[in-house]
């Protein structure tokens, strides 16, 4: 069945592949990102592989655009059924370095953002007796990381709202769930890596048992189930995307 399904962060690295992964489920696509010229290419590019998919820009720690964007999903598309919540920022700062400048910006986009966006998208899935949500979370948010407690701190509260959404609103036949991934090719690990803040693909793989790192489509394959009408009975669950870097 065809749904409408909002991936925000939706314009490159995991979002982009989510974009993809629901979209050749069916879905209609609406693909919100901070870069409105990404978001419109890639909502671009569903089209021509024969997809339904618009772009539309949005800060998702500004409460007015997030409301903006989601009436602009609802006059393009319908309600949202869908909501995969991906925008994220992320970075390496030692915590006694770290600003209140920069732990409010954190706060605003990984955890604000989030509950801007389930909030938007709630009331629709409410009206329709029927939801998915998936929220991308971090391994960093389950077990903490060096140089990471702003990141960390807000993916573990992620987690957490996510539960408490799992278990608010599953009587009305919404689900919620969170993937946390480890390691994935996408452009923010590998410009991480450029900077010398990770290390190589060579170190990194020694903390994965699967001895590689992620590809986006693993995250993609995994959050296309939790939104489709099998993942019915899968609520509140932590679903990590790790090569088993995380048991």
């Amino acid at each position: 069945m065809s749904r409408v399904a909002v991936v925000t962060g939706g314009a490159s690295g995991l979002g982009e592949a989510i974009c993809a992964g629901l979209a050749a489920q069916g879905h209609r696509i609406a693909v919100l990102d901070l870069d409105a010229g990404a978001a419109d290419k890639v909502a671009a590019d569903l089209r021509g592989h024969g997809a339904q998919a618009v772009g539309i820009a949005v800060d998702v720690a500004d409460e007015a655009a997030v409301d903006r964007a989601f009436s602009m999903v609802r006059t393009e598309f319908g309600p949202t059924e869908i909501l995969v919540t991906s925008a994220a920022m992320g970075g390496f700062t030692r915590l006694d370095k770290i600003t209140l400048d920069e732990w409010n910006r954190y706060l605003a986009v990984n955890l604000t953002g989030t509950f801007l966006t389930l909030r938007a998208a709630l009331s629709d899935m409410v009206a329709a007796g029927w939801g998915r949500i998936v929220t991308i979370s971090s391994a960093a948010g389950q077990q903490g990381a060096p140089r990471q407690a702003h990141y960390s701190a807000t993916k573990g509260g992620v987690i957490a709202l996510t539960k408490t959404v799992a278990r608010d609103y599953a009587k009305y036949g919404i689900t919620a769930n969170s993937v946390p991934p480890f390691a994935i090719e996408t452009p923010m690990l590998r410009r991480q890596q450029a900077e010398g803040k990770l290390p190589p693909d060579e170190y990194l793989t020694q903390a994965i048992p699967a001895g590689r790192v992620g590809a986006p489509e693993d995250v993609a394959a995994v959050c296309a189930f939790l939104c489709s009408e099998a993942a019915g009975y899968v609520t509140g669950q932590v679903i990590g995307v790790n090569g088993g870097a995380v048991v």
